[in-house]
């Protein structure tokens, strides 16, 4: 969890520290779709024993919602995330089998002015419904609930339409890398 949050800062510090304008990879009306699987996460409701986790995988869709001057673009957008869970335990051999889903509604604020062409940073917030469901003989309280995060990222377009991105945050998992289709 400490190597999240340092992951973050350096992200955060990284993001606000560049001083020159250069051209904007995001705008206002920019669409943006991103694809990816995720590591790390923190749903784990194991005990003693073994336990396993799955990729995570997501989808986000974003889109530029107006300008904020000199400074970047605030967006608008969803998510949709999937992550799976295994535990077994020492004594008795039971097995324990998790599934999350979160869907949420998120927002987030693209620097604009970074001296990197091709290039999209932003930051932002997401406001959640993270679904809990198991299979086994587990007696704890899983349920739907509420929740919020904050994360950072980038996009590195190849072309007018097709890129990479790498988001540091909360969602299904801690780091998730993919592709993204801008249109």
């Amino acid at each position: 969890m400490k190597k999240t949050f340092k992951l973050l800062a350096m992200a955060v510090i990284t993001f606000c520290t560049a001083q020159s304008i250069s051209a904007q990879e995001f705008d206002q009306g920019t669409n943006v779709i991103n694809a990816g699987i995720g590591f790390g996460g923190n749903f784990n409701y194991g005990g003693i024993g073994t336990s396993s986790q799955g990729l995570g995988l997501s989808a986000s869709y974003e889109r530029g919602i107006w300008e904020t001057g000199d400074f970047g673009i605030v967006s608008l957008g969803a998510y949709l995330g999937y992550k799976s869970y295994t535990s077994k335990t020492v004594f008795g051999g039971s097995r324990y089998d998790f599934n999350y889903t979160i869907i949420g509604a998120r927002g987030a604020f693209h620097y604009i002015g970074l001296d990197v062409e091709n290039l999209d940073v932003y930051g932002g917030a997401m406001l959640s419904l993270n679904i809990a469901s198991y299979d086994g003989n587990f007696d704890n309280d899983l349920s739907t609930r509420p929740s919020g995060t904050i994360f950072v990222g980038g996009r590195y377009y190849f072309t007018d339409s097709i890129g990479v991105f790498a988001e540091a945050g909360y969602g299904v998992s801690f780091l998730t890398i993919g592709a993204a289709f801008r249109f």
